[in-house]
């Protein structure tokens, strides 16, 4: 047995094949027969960039690559993990029917690659197909059924909502092995008909909003000129009120003066009334008669005097006085 066992050892060691991983795979040996070793999969982890050496026959050797990776489910032909329309189809909250592209990044936890092995799949793509595709398009279906139709135009929701999605596989997923780095909404479409009353609809509030900015400025518009004419009239006013107060001093200076002079007239009419009253009571006297008589006979001297007869029965009051002295100069001539 012991001669056995070392010429098997010996045959093993020289038909042993090279096993190698790439800078970002892993490998995992499983052992066919317990033998030497034990049986199954190993839980040795073999790192990138290593070369191992084991008997071909009676092992096993799996690789994955635990790099990121992009599964996309998307509506385009040419796009995507697989071909043909694949992204996720469902309802939403309120109803409506819609397809979103998603695209879910993951990688595989290499410290699990022997569990992975044992129950889900032999290889990185076999991983996806068999345990990342269909859990993620089952739990962000769910998480996306929750959103009504009008929040899909929301990025806001979309970004909140891909965190979520992205939080829930990683729980689930971890434990089986895969990571969860990043879960991306892209785009999403409704039924043509929804889509046209969708269209219509943000068409009409587009329209409200443009009225309502246009409404906005013509009422900023209209506030400014109103501002423009209070600036008017308070020019104005203000004008009018300077006007008003300098023809008021000008009127009050004008009145002043006036005043001025009727308060001298008067004084000086006052003391010429005083004057004549002195002179008319001087006149009223014997006195005043004889100055009268020297003035009458200061304004005759040197003036020819006609003397003209009375008693004749001539009235003076009917006369023509020019004629008659007309008549007394021809008659002196004559003489």
């Amino acid at each position: 047995m012991k001669r056995f066992l070392t010429l098997l050892l010996v045959v093993f060691g020289v038909a042993c094949t090279p096993h190698t991983t790439g800078s970002t795979e892993v490998g995992v040996r499983t052992n066919k027969v317990g033998i030497i070793f034990s049986k199954g999969v190993q839980d040795t982890l073999y790192s990138p960039g290593s070369t191992s050496f084991f008997p071909p026959v009676v092992t096993d050797w799996d690789v994955f690559d635990t790099a990121l990776q992009n599964l996309e489910m998307s509506r385009e032909a040419d796009t995507g993990s697989r071909q043909g329309n694949d992204s996720l189809h469902f309802k939403t909250i309120d109803g409506n029917d819609i397809s979103v592209n998603v695209t879910v990044s993951w990688r595989l936890d290499p410290r699990q690659a022997s569990y992975v092995l044992r129950f889900v799949g032999r290889s990185t793509p076999e991983v996806e197909e068999r345990l990342v595709r269909p859990v993620s398009r089952t739990i962000i279906r769910d998480v996306l059924n929750e959103l009504g139709s009008e929040e899909y135009y929301n990025a806001e929701v979309r970004f909140q909502k891909a965190n979520e999605c992205k939080a829930h596989l990683d729980h689930y997923l971890r434990a089986e092995g895969v990571i969860i780095e990043q879960v991306l909404l892209g785009e999403h479409r409704f039924n043509r008909r929804y889509m046209k009353v969708i269209q219509d609809k943000k068409v009409a509030e587009q329209d409200a909003s443009r009225l309502k900015s246009e409404t906005d400025a013509a009422v900023a518009q209209m506030n400014r000129e109103l501002e423009v004419a209070k600036g008017e009239v308070s020019r104005t006013v203000a004008t009018a009120l300077g006007q008003f107060d300098q023809k008021q001093l000008q009127a009050d200076a004008i009145f002043f003066e006036r005043e001025k002079q009727a308060e001298a007239l008067l004084v000086e009419k006052q003391a010429l009334a005083a004057g004549l009253t002195e002179r008319a009571k001087a006149l009223a006297g014997a006195g005043g008669v004889n100055k009268v008589k020297l003035e009458v006979a200061e304004s005759l001297q040197g003036k020819s005097l006609v003397f003209l007869p009375s008693g004749s029965g001539m009235d003076l009051r009917t006369t023509d006085v020019n004629e008659l002295l007309q008549l007394y100069g021809v008659r002196a001539v004559a003489k």
